[in-house]
């Protein structure tokens, strides 16, 4: 085996964008059918934002006051963007754990010895975990839809909103896949993708009006990604709530923007650094 990896790694040709792109897209490829032939994959996937859905909708809608506003369908509508922003987020414990299980096996190692561009075994595994994403966005849509939410703008500004969201996810996985390379164990991958996934989505605008927040968890939430996604759709779904003060904090105040840039910044500093994990992991 080791001879026939350096056999490959002498063979490897120099690359380029072109191969580059073709050498993910044909991981992406792999994952996806992966994921058809285990679909128990995409139906726990599915599960856990619409139960946060129908829970969040019937258990405190009516009881935590937005903009001034207790009614139940202003709270519904104020925590889709919510919830849409925590189930792409949320997928980033998954995109850690397929890495760390593919480590695991061996898999990686296989790859490794084959003429391909190093950085697109992770690229392929990312775009796999964005189609997935997409799909369960599109699924929690509909159940959104069918328990009452309703998005009152126009529909380019509907799609620029889920863009966001999809965006958002994509830089997430990066740093899924980042903790997926420096764990030894897809079970260890899940946990980490978890522990720090719980603060970044509460202490937020995701479920209640950061304006009600203590200063010192207020702040955070105004300066957090998440949030900034989370305001972002709010606006292009329509969804603001009558009475709603918007925070004083500049990603409260540029929501679009900001999030553009909180994701870009995002896949360029985890990318580079899950690439380097790669490398090194596979030395």
């Amino acid at each position: 085996m080791s001879a026939v990896s350096d056999t490959a790694r002498t063979v490897r040709p120099a690359g380029g964008i072109r191969s580059s792109v073709r050498d993910s897209l044909v991981v992406a490829k792999r994952n996806l059918i992966r994921m058809t032939r285990i679909p128990e994959m995409v139906l726990f996937g599915l599960i856990q934002p619409v139960m946060f859905v129908v829970l969040f909708t019937y258990v405190f809608g009516g009881s935590i006051k937005v903009g001034g506003s207790l009614s139940t369908q202003d709270y519904r509508e104020f925590l889709m963007g919510g919830i849409f922003a925590q189930t792409v987020t949320f997928a980033t414990a998954g995109a850690g754990a397929g890495i760390a299980d593919d480590m695991h096996k061996g898999l990686i190692d296989r790859f490794r010895s084959l003429p391909m561009a190093r950085g697109a075994v992770l690229t392929g595994r990312t775009l796999a975990d964005l189609v997935q994403t997409a799909l369960t966005l599109l699924v929690l849509a509909l159940v959104a839809l069918l328990v009452g939410w309703r998005a009152d703008e126009n529909f380019a500004k509907i799609l620029a909103g889920f863009g966001l969201l999809l965006l958002l996810g994509y830089a997430f996985s990066w740093i899924g896949a980042l903790i997926g390379l420096s764990v030894r164990t897809p079970e260890a991958a899940t946990s980490g993708g978890l522990i720090w996934l719980f603060p970044l989505t509460f202490i937020s605008n995701a479920f209640v009006d950061s304006n009600n927040l203590p200063t010192f968890f207020r702040h955070i939430a105004e300066w957090n990604p998440f949030s900034t996604t989370v305001q972002a759709c709010r606006e292009l779904f329509g969804n603001l709530p009558p009475g709603f003060q918007t925070p004083d904090a500049w990603p409260m105040r540029n929501p679009v923007l900001a999030s553009v840039l909180w994701s870009v910044l995002i896949v360029v500093v985890f990318r580079t650094l899950a690439v380097r994990k790669y490398r090194s992991a596979t030395a």
